[in-house]
């Protein structure tokens, strides 16, 4: 209760014009503020960019490295795989404060003014983070757009996501830089490959007894779209479904792509669908074509015009030279 008093009187003092800060110096707030923005159903309205952010889950933390804003970072959490290397300089200065996700008491240690999820589970009311919970402690929140888009999730999305970060961290000119550099990936990776007919694909993330795959409304769906394939559960209207590998035979893809993550490697993956009787006559299993793209890649962040490009050239590697 005293950690929590303490924060939201912090927060407080942080919030009004000419104060003191933790910096050491008055701090006015800049032109264009105050900001609002509505996030998932959260109206938040910003009085200055926020100083003390904790990111968790990787495709945030890369958003905010991505957008230079590592100084404004207290703590990060919740990695599936390792960062960007043109990145990893800035990561390190940043604590790390769970190798999942902190605990309430973690976080209030922190005295963050900013708290960016990538998941829902970020937010786990049952683990005592919500975002109620962290907006009466003084905190406020951001989920990342894919969590709370109706339809579809695209690059028109992720960019959007971008500027508004940018917007709230008030470097809206890092963010145009930013989206012009994604956009220029993906240009060159479609000007490499050509005109190519589109192949079947099924994305196996987990799953024994039955798949565990990407619906049509995810960020994953538009990459494989965009390098070239057509998801074969894209008629499935969710980010992640499950699905019974009757399905999947019924489906015949050509390809199946590999998300790469957590302690079960690509190879153990690729060992058990290869060994599964029930899929021995679908052309991916039987012509042994697999790709791979970390999950990392496979979400609404900054990695996605790259593994555009990186999965474009395995699904099509005769059209590259």
């Amino acid at each position: 209760m005293l950690a929590a008093l303490t924060l939201t009187a912090l927060i407080a003092g942080c919030g009004t014009t000419g104060t003191r800060t933790d910096t050491g110096g008055p701090q006015e707030a800049p032109a264009g503020f105050p900001v609002t923005v509505t996030n998932c159903g959260e109206t938040t309205t910003y009085q200055r960019p926020p100083r003390r952010a904790v990111t968790m889950n990787q495709h945030t933390t890369e958003i905010m490295l991505a957008l230079g804003l590592s100084d404004r970072m207290v703590g990060t959490a919740y990695l599936d795989d390792r960062i960007l290397p043109e990145y990893r300089d800035d990561y390190r200065r940043i604590p790390v404060l769970a190798e999942r996700y902190p605990s309430y008491e973690v976080l209030l240690e922190k005295a963050p003014d900013f708290v960016y999820g990538g998941y829902t589970s970020a937010f786990s009311q049952q683990e005592g983070r919500s975002r109620q919970r962290l907006r009466e402690a003084g905190i406020s929140t951001h989920l990342n757009v894919a969590n709370c888009t109706d339809g579809q999730v695209g690059l028109s999305e992720v960019y959007e996501e971008i500027r508004t970060i940018a917007k709230i961290f008030d470097v809206p000119e890092r963010a145009a830089e930013l989206i012009d550099r994604m956009k220029t990936t993906r240009s060159k990776a479609e000007s490499e490959r050509g005109a190519v007919k589109p192949v079947s694909v099924f994305v196996y993330d987990s799953g024994t007894k039955s798949a565990y795959t990407t619906g049509g409304d995810g960020i994953a769906n538009a990459i494989v779209r965009m390098a070239g394939g057509h998801n074969v559960f894209a008629d499935q209207h969710e980010v992640f479904v499950d699905v019974s590998w009757e399905q999947v035979l019924q489906r015949r893809p050509e390809w199946i792509v590999i998300l790469d993550y957590g302690s079960t490697t690509v190879e153990q993956k690729k060992s058990a669908l290869l060994n599964k009787p029930a899929l021995a006559d679908i052309p991916a299993v039987k012509h042994q074509r697999f790709a791979v793209l970390p999950l990392s890649s496979a979400v609404a962040g900054v990695r996605v015009p790259r593994a555009v490009a990186e999965l474009s050239e395995q699904l099509h590697p005769g059209q590259y030279r």
